[in-house]
């Protein structure tokens, strides 16, 4: 009797402890800024956080202390209403050359009218120590009202620049932009940068509106405010928090499609619909629209009880990969401006799906403007009032080491050979296919095969290098090839979902 009750008591203290909660997340603080309104890091190395500063500057803080790393107030008009510095994006190879891509609200020192939306390139200037070299990429009217302005930045899986603006400002789209594609307010740009050249940059293939009509620069469309969108690295998903007219904020979700970035033409609805329901003053150009896509999760304005969502406006976040933080893993985290509750949820299958299990974290940041995530999967929530924290969990999380950038011999060699490379990055699948010699081949498109098939191309950077991030689910094999008269092709690099095989040589 006394084994089977020593059993029985046993039995019940593992269900005890297997049913128990995981550690709930906290939050770190990283240090007080100045009206911090983005988080990122390079992407080669966790440690060297980027903090966006508002009213125009880029700080740079780490374990070898903070400092400025870029100061663009002379060109930031900030801050009536919503205008100012709205977010950065260091490019992929940002450790060895410096490049970072911002969007802002510019003066007239930046080209057009005070307010008009600028994405500019900048990188550090060889000549002079602490000075910038500005390349204009993309520039958007938007001087009549300084609200709506979008601005978020970030490069998808696919190495192709995304870009959100709003729908022009005021209330109730009075410019009725959200609607109309021959305009590029109110909606999600999709782009291939190339700073210094002209144009500025190329139309991505697969852009939904390329072969006209509508501007060839649109992913999505119906958006009034997307403030702050993101990738999840983990699935390639990209997730999409647009804030609200006057009774619904919402979440919209566009999930990876076998490697492929999806929600090409989508349409969010505004200023047809607000979340859910249909939006109380539509457009005029909302007559006869139908098929919009509908969000995954919206919450009102109103207090609903029980403690459910509500505030004034979204603030979105980031699916949390992060595994320290094991009670917010793969889930979707975002706040409201008014409120401050950080919140998650958990996002569905599909696009036609709708997210669940939408619950408060139990933290709260008061007046949240951003959410951010490094190179290592760790995520941020910044302040207006200065502070910026980083969501832990009970044991630090567990980073690979700072990658260094990738050399590139420069001793010139007879004929032309590529490269492709293998490892895993964050447990993801990353492929690294260079050129040598350089010269002569800069920006020339470059084709990855999978299992003998064309599966992408990229455009190599001025170092002849790319990287593709494709998702493998068991075992196959990747080519890289420079088309030509007469093509070149790297050795062929077998991987598995699990492992890579990549030759001593690299070749």
């Amino acid at each position: 009797m006394r084994r089977i009750s020593l059993a029985v008591s046993l039995m019940a203290l593992f269900a005890v402890v297997l049913a128990a909660p995981s550690p709930a997340a906290t939050l770190h603080s990283i240090g007080t800024f100045k009206r911090p309104i983005f988080v990122t890091s390079d992407p080669s190395d966790f440690e060297r956080l980027l903090v966006v500063e508002r009213e125009g500057r880029v700080v740079e803080t780490g374990p070898g202390g903070t400092r400025t790393y870029a100061d663009l107030s002379f060109l930031v008009a900030c801050c009536e209403s919503e205008r100012g510095l709205l977010s950065i994006a260091p490019a992929p190879d940002f450790h060895s050359s410096g490049r970072f891509y911002a969007a802002y609200t510019g003066t007239p020192a930046a080209g057009g009218l005070e307010g008009d939306v600028h994405v500019d390139s900048f990188r550090p200037d060889p000549q002079t120590a602490g000075q910038l070299i500005r390349e204009p990429i993309l520039s958007v009217g938007h001087s009549q009202e300084a609200n709506h302005n979008g601005g978020q930045l970030q490069f998808g899986p696919d190495g192709h620049l995304y870009v959100s603006l709003g729908d022009g400002g005021g209330g109730g789209d009075p410019f009725e932009n959200g609607q109309d594609t021959e305009e590029l307010l109110a909606k999600i740009l999709r782009i291939d940068p190339r700073p210094g050249q002209s144009p500025a940059y190329a139309i991505p293939a697969g852009n939904p509106f390329a072969a006209g009509p509508g501007r060839d620069e649109i992913w999505a469309y119906g958006l009034r405010n997307p403030w702050r969108f993101s990738f999840d690295y983990a699935t390639g998903d990209m997730v999409t928090a647009d804030v609200g007219q006057s009774a619904r904020e919402e979440v919209d979700f566009a999930p990876d499609v076998g490697g492929v970035v999806s929600g090409a033409g989508a349409n969010y609805g505004w200023s047809c619909r607000e979340g859910f329901i249909a939006y109380a003053s539509p457009a005029a150009n909302c007559a006869g629209k139908s098929g919009f896509a509908e969000p995954v999760f919206d919450y009102p304005h109103e207090d609903p009880g029980n403690g459910g969502a509500h505030g004034c406006s979204i603030i979105g976040g980031y699916v949390v990969r992060d595994q320290s933080v094991a009670d917010l893993y793969g889930r979707y985290v975002y706040s409201d401006y008014c409120t401050g509750v950080i919140r998650s949820l958990l996002l569905p299958a599909t696009a036609s799906g709708r997210a669940s299990d939408d619950r408060a974290t139990g933290l709260t940041v008061s007046e949240p403007t951003s959410f951010g995530e490094d190179s290592c999967g760790r995520v941020y929530v910044a302040s207006a009032e200065g502070p910026v924290y980083r969501l832990e969990g009970p044991t630090p999380a567990v980073c690979p080491q700072p990658r260094t950038a990738i050399p590139i011999s420069k001793k010139a060699r007879k004929g032309t050979h590529v490269r492709l490379h293998a490892r895993r990055v964050r447990g993801r699948l990353r492929l690294i296919a260079s050129v040598t010699p350089c010269a002569g081949h800069r920006h020339a498109r470059l084709r990855l095969n999978r299992g003998g098939r064309r599966f992408a191309r990229k455009r190599l950077s001025k170092r002849c290098l790319a990287g593709f991030h494709p998702r493998v689910r068991g075992r196959t094999s990747f080519r890289a090839v420079l088309p030509g008269p007469v093509p070149i092709r790297s050795r062929r690099v077998e991987v598995g979902a699990r492992h890579t095989n990549t030759p001593p040589t690299g070749r």
